[in-house]
């Protein structure tokens, strides 16, 4: 017998942004009455780039910059109906990027 759990993966720049859209996503599950675990925090994701400061002589002279970027992990073990359509139509700040996957577990 196969359940169905939904697994909703938030990326986002900047860390308090992604703990709000994490606490709205969360407050709408509850409220459609399904059974969630999370959000899970996974590793920080950092990039870094170095670029030249002059552009011709001084070849030493560099600048260091890094982009961060934050993911958490939130599964619905048990969903309803009413929970897939409210987290479809969900509404989340500028700067955060929700997937969705549907994943079948097998018992």
């Amino acid at each position: 017998m196969a359940q169905q759990r939904i697994r909703i993966g938030i990326k986002a720049f900047d860390h308090s942004i992604i703990d709000k859209a994490c606490a709205f996503i969360i407050e709408t599950i509850e409220e459609n009455g399904s059974i969630f675990v999370g959000p899970i925090p996974l590793p920080t994701r950092i990039e870094k780039f170095t670029v030249n400061k002059a552009t011709f002589v001084h070849g030493r002279c560099k600048e260091q910059f890094e982009m961060r970027t934050h993911s958490r992990l939130i599964d619905i073990v048990q969903c309803t109906p009413k929970t897939i359509e409210a987290l479809s139509n969900i509404d989340l700040p500028a700067g955060v990027d929700v997937e969705i996957k549907m994943l079948a577990m097998q018992e």
